[in-house]
């Protein structure tokens, strides 16, 4: 499995895994690669999320300081 080129690829692929679990048309062992595929996913997601948070914490830092 490739990693996604960025959050918003592995969000659009994220959510077509959800629509194809919910509409329970594929077989055992397709969803079963489909749920690990889609944690995988969620996983890239998470630690995009957790990197920008620390970003944005650290900017936000820097302002502070900044500041007379």
């Amino acid at each position: 499995m490739t990693e996604p080129a960025s959050f918003e690829e592995a969000q659009a692929e994220l959510e077509r895994i959800v629509t194809q679990l919910e509409q329970g048309q594929t077989s055992l062992d397709e969803a079963l690669a489909l749920w690990e595929r889609g944690e995988a996913l969620y996983a890239f997601c998470r630690a995009k999320l957790d990197a920008a948070k620390g970003k944005v914490e650290e900017l936000a830092r820097r302002v502070e300081e900044a500041r007379p």
